[in-house]
């Protein structure tokens, strides 16, 4: 199938209110982001995991900046035809950076952002020793954001890493006050048990849409979309599912050749260079060259 220049699809917003549940894979490159956009999902997750490793070969511990997130963002939403959640880490400073992220990556395309409640440098939320600012600047960053946003079509995601270090309690009474501040979607990071993914969804129903993370070999069980929607969540995301599979694929590739000194017999599944080039978009550069520079 060709790959055509994207048009927006229904706004993540709209989704939501009519009651869609939503499985975002996470995307962190161009080429992950066009082959998931190609597929059957509602929505898009841009990880910070991803970005932080695909773009800078870095860990997720706060040193991508706002410029990279944003300018990445910018290019997958151009690029994407899907609504894509972006994380946005802390909001990459203080409440005028909170204010200046909000702004940038809803000019940017992005259908929904990402706040969290860590402490700078933030951590990948499957990572030990992450540790949450005061519940009052917590609250203080998802005031900004929503009062930064220039449409109520921009849902905020409040998430809080506090179960970790804090207890299941804590992070609960996180979610309560960010849905109470504005946040549209509220994401308890890293429960540690399906019964702890059940009890989220029971102590919040109808303070926010809920949001969930499915990280395999993470802190977090891996619980069913089918489960997750009966709980009441209305978005689950599979940020590392791509990452995962194509690291392995490159390896296995990359050995083969180390190996066999050829990829010729290589058991490891690949594009024909016809699948990439309509991938990348040569279909449409050819079409322009046809009625442009061939008759000329």
């Amino acid at each position: 199938m060709e790959y055509t220049s994207p048009a927006m699809t229904q706004k993540l917003k709209s989704l939501l209110a009519a009651g869609e549940f939503i499985v975002a894979p996470g995307v962190f490159e161009m080429l992950s982001a066009r082959i998931a956009d190609r597929m059957g999902f509602k929505a898009l997750y841009m990880t910070g995991y991803g970005i932080s490793a695909s773009h800078l070969g870095v860990a997720d511990a706060g040193l991508v900046t706002y410029r990279d997130m944003v300018d990445r963002a910018r290019v997958i939403a151009s690029g994407t035809s899907k609504p894509l959640i972006a994380d946005a880490d802390t909001g990459f400073g203080g409440l005028i950076n909170v204010r200046e992220t909000v702004r940038g990556y809803e000019v940017a395309g992005v259908q929904a952002i990402q706040i969290e409640d860590q402490e700078m440098p933030k951590k990948c939320g499957h990572t030990p020793g992450r540790r949450v600012v005061p519940l009052k600047d917590a609250v203080r960053r998802i005031e900004v954001a929503v009062d930064a946003r220039r449409s109520d079509d921009f849902p905020i995601v409040a998430r809080t890493d506090a179960r970790t270090s804090l207890g299941l309690d804590e992070a609960i009474a996180r979610a309560r006050a960010f849905a109470k501040a504005g946040a549209d979607v509220v994401f308890v990071e890293a429960p540690e048990s399906e019964a702890e993914f059940e009890r989220v969804g029971q102590a919040l129903a109808g303070d926010a849409y809920l949001f969930a993370n499915m990280v395999p070999s993470g802190k977090s069980p891996v619980v069913s979309a089918e489960s997750l929607k009966r709980y009441g969540y209305s978005i689950v995301i599979y940020p590392t599912a791509g990452m995962n599979a194509a690291c392995a694929a490159l390896e296995q590739a990359y050995r083969y050749l180390e190996q066999h000194g050829s990829t010729e017999g290589s058991p490891v599944p690949a594009y024909s260079m016809d699948e990439l080039h309509t991938l990348v978009g040569f279909p449409e550069v050819w079409a322009f060259e046809r009625r442009f520079v061939e008759s000329s």
